[in-house]
């Protein structure tokens, strides 16, 4: 039996990797670090107005970027928030220590799925090519995950949201993958747990859509639950080669 797709796509956080605490605690504690780096560094900033206008960009930008699929990177509000309170100038190499600072801090929440390895392997044995779409703003932080979850030796394609300045359900950050392959959208599956980002940006691209559920119990979905149809969906990682096995021959 023929293989239902040549290539599987693949979302990263709460698909291959999940966050073990609370994301916007540890993020707040991540951005007291780079105000460190940066007093460090001899910039005189006041600390609680520096973090709350800081804070106030990100919370802006993220939500900006769930609406018009464009990504702002952490390096860009960073620089925003500083030329804002007056410090114009600051080297680049000082503002890419600070980002780092924050991520150093949240990567040590950052947990590989228990079937992640084992089901990336089968799909290898069974002839899939694969890659990895992440949405993110920034894109050292992503390789720095996908190397510490020792996942990097299972993608020939790895795309970053921050580094495209493109955010999915974006169709052309899909696009992008398929070309190295060659192969057309409805020769590839993308595997997600997020309805507005994966399932919609697959089905915009013209790819067959696979929900994961484990983690997708969030405000976003709920909100898309009646108005964004997933293809299919699995509860696990571990089911995956099952379904696409059910799906040979259905072309």
């Amino acid at each position: 039996m023929r293989r239902p797709f040549d290539v599987i796509l693949f979302d990263l956080g709460s698909t291959l990797i999940y966050f073990n605490g609370d994301f916007d605690q540890i993020l707040v504690a991540g951005y007291a670090e780079c105000y460190s780096v940066l007093s460090a560094a001899g910039l005189h900033l006041e600390r609680e107005p520096f973090l709350r206008r800081f804070k106030e960009l990100m919370d802006e930008y993220r939500r900006e970027r769930e609406t018009e699929f464009i990504e702002y990177t952490t390096y860009n509000i960073l620089s925003l928030t500083l030329k804002g309170l007056g410090f114009s100038g600051v080297p680049e190499s000082l503002i890419r220590l600070a980002v780092d600072a924050i991520y150093q801090v949240t990567q040590q929440y950052w947990e590989v799925e228990p079937d992640a390895h084992a089901t990336l392997q089968q799909l290898l044995q069974d002839g899939y090519h694969l890659g990895l779409v992440s949405n993110a703003g920034d894109e050292p932080d992503v390789q720095t995950l996908i190397d510490r979850a020792g996942l990097r030796p299972y993608f020939e394609v790895i795309l970053v949201s921050a580094e495209l300045g493109i955010r999915k359900p974006n169709p052309r950050i899909f696009e992008q993958a398929l070309q190295f392959w060659g192969v057309p959208p409805r020769r590839a599956a993308m595997v997600g747990d997020t309805l507005g980002a994966d399932i919609l940006g697959a089905y915009n691209a013209g790819l067959y859509g696979i929900w994961i559920t484990r983690r997708a119990d969030s405000p976003g979905n709920r909100a898309h639950a009646d108005t964004i149809i997933p293809e299919a969906r699995i509860a696990t990682l571990a089911e995956l080669p099952d379904l696409l096995h059910s799906l040979e021959g259905a072309e």
